[in-house]
């Protein structure tokens, strides 16, 4: 089995208790998780599965969409409903109008600081360890892009939320900056989400009794945002030892080499005009 299967995740799992569970119903070791979702989120997780696993540095970065439930009135301190209360419910009067100009600011390109109940590592202490023993570290704020951002319903003390995301975004950050924007504090109350890359939600199948080969997204469908390129029987040997290639007509930063009988054999770099050079190889 090599490709990806698609897991629509139950709330209570970690994205490791999932690969740990497919491990066992597929009878294959070699599966890991294309982007962590956390234990109260829903939705789409990708596996990689088998040889697939090379490819997962093309996918951390890859667009997310969300729906997301916010909870006004305060704070927790894992920022969302999991965690301990920062203080008590706070009384306070919010409109429509006033969280759509408060949203303005978190669409574009922003810096967000990590929560501190996060896998982010600082001098390799692991956030969220390092709050459970009450050790302070300094997390730094990261770059993201939020494309999209609106209101899908709102009744004054919750609003559901549409985010679109650059990888690496953290919802939970959202919420919680949103509520101290408004004054009020606020936490995500619920999270699913629709899409990773390009796997969505209709591709997502539930864990329990799934059906691993009959799930599973083949090689040749991964990363559909390179070009493909039809090797000859020589040029395919020459990208299996790894050697420099011509690709005629391609000028993309990363191509995907596919053998005459339609397999994915590599993914490759360029490396000058029409020249590439095999960076993962598949097959």
């Amino acid at each position: 089995m090599d490709g990806v299967v698609v897991i629509d995740k139950a709330e209570g799992w970690t994205s490791h208790d999932v690969v740990a569970k497919f491990r066992g119903v597929a009878k294959i070791r070699r599966v890991g998780h294309l982007g962590t979702l956390d234990p109260m989120a829903t939705g789409v997780l990708p596996l990689a599965v088998g040889v697939a696993t090379r490819l997962a540095k093309f996918y951390t970065k890859a667009e997310k969409l969300y729906e997301g439930g916010v909870r006004f009135g305060f704070a927790t301190d894992t920022y969302d409903r999991t965690g301990e209360p920062r203080s008590e419910p706070a009384s306070f009067t919010l409109t429509l109008e006033r969280l759509e100009d408060a949203l303005a600011a978190f669409r574009g390109t922003v810096m967000q600081m990590p929560p501190q109940y996060s896998a982010k590592k600082v001098g390799g202490i692991t956030a969220y360890k390092a709050a459970r023993q009450n050790i302070e570290i300094e997390l730094q704020p990261v770059e993201v892009t939020i494309s999209e951002l609106s209101i899908l319903a709102f009744d004054g003390t919750r609003a559901d939320l549409r985010i679109r995301c650059s990888g690496g975004t953290y919802i939970r950050s959202i919420a919680h900056d949103l509520g101290q924007a408004l004054g009020c504090g606020a936490h995500l109350d619920s999270l699913r989400r629709l899409a990773s890359g390009e796997f969505t939600i209709e591709h997502a199948k539930p864990l329990d009794g799934i059906h691993p080969a009959s799930a599973l997204i083949p090689l040749e469908l991964l990363v559909p945002q390179f070009a493909s390129f039809v090797a000859d029987t020589q040029t395919a040997a020459y990208i299996r030892q790894g050697r420099h290639f011509t690709a005629p007509g391609h000028d993309g930063e990363h191509i995907r080499a596919l053998s005459e009988t339609g397999r994915l054999i590599a993914i490759c770099d360029r490396t000058g005009t029409e020249l590439y050079h095999p960076s993962v190889v598949l097959a």
